[in-house]
């Protein structure tokens, strides 16, 4: 991609959050992808984290669940979270919502977040929009852009898709993005 960043955020945080119930999913893989771009447009310096419910989904209904505790602080931390899933039943998985349901109110609150969709079926393309992004807002994220949709086609390239949600996005999501001295702090 050729996009140039005019602000520099070398501490921004970018974490992935990647909602499909298999380890190593193609889903995981676009939204690393997506994140890794949003982090190199914003001037970050910062690796991407990944968080995949997959590797502790049997753990987030129990009891006691801390890797789940981990992940959530993780999550709640960034700077810019990429939230991922696959179409399920035309909306987002029963991994991700459970997850999210940990958090009380205001738990990612100072998140700038990205909803990111994978589909077999272009006809559900407004599924981030219906259904992800008014989770994300209720949890207390910032949702500047469209969510990202890319069907199962566009998943061996998808940088023309991310190049274009970019374009349309980007100054909306950079302007967000504002890494004050106690952010720095925070995440030094």
């Amino acid at each position: 991609m050729t996009h140039q960043t005019s602000s520099e955020n070398p501490r921004a945080r970018v974490v992935v959050l990647s909602g499909n119930p298999r380890a190593g999913s193609r889903t995981t893989a676009a939204a690393v992808r997506v994140g890794e771009e949003t982090a190199r447009l914003l001037g970050s310096t910062e690796p991407v984290e990944t968080v995949e419910l997959a590797r502790f989904a049997a753990e987030i209904l129990a009891d006691t669940h801390p890797a789940a505790d981990v992940a959530l602080r993780t999550v709640a931390d960034a700077t810019v979270l990429v939230v991922a899933t696959p179409v399920y039943k035309a909306s987002y998985t029963g991994l991700l919502k459970a997850f999210l349901d940990l958090y009380g109110p205001g738990g990612l609150a100072g998140v700038v977040a990205v909803p990111l969709v994978v589909s077999g079926n272009p006809a559900h393309a407004l599924v981030g929009e219906v259904h992800l992004r008014p989770l994300l807002v209720e949890l207390g994220a910032v949702v500047p852009t469209r969510a990202l949709t890319l069907v199962e086609s566009q998943l061996a390239d998808p940088d023309p898709v991310v190049e274009r949600w970019w374009a349309e996005g980007g100054r909306a999501l950079s302007a967000l993005v504002v890494v004050t001295p106690e952010l720095a702090e925070a995440n030094a």
